[in-house]
């Protein structure tokens, strides 16, 4: 068994413990992401608020992915599927 191999089988239960969270809680990370997008967007006085909202998207994909992996739903159209 390769070294990969390995990480993968030991952080099998640590992903479905995120996996669990993120389905329970995506309303609350929804909105901590929201408001430090928010924060972080006054602070630097919307010089990059294209390159924020483009984030704060992706990571709100990353925690729907999680959340549909044990809802056995196929992820929303025109995201990657996940690595393997």
């Amino acid at each position: 068994m390769g070294f990969m191999d390995n990480l993968k089988a030991k952080l099998s239960p640590a992903k479905d413990k995120v996996s669990d969270l993120a389905q329970q809680h995506g309303d609350k990370i929804d909105q901590g992401l929201e408001k430090a997008a928010r924060t972080v967007d006054q602070k630097t006085k919307g010089k990059y608020s294209d390159k924020i909202v483009t984030g704060t998207q992706k990571a709100k994909d990353a925690v729907d992915r999680l959340a549909q992996k044990d809802e056995g739903t196929p992820p929303s159209p025109g995201t990657p599927p996940p690595a393997a």
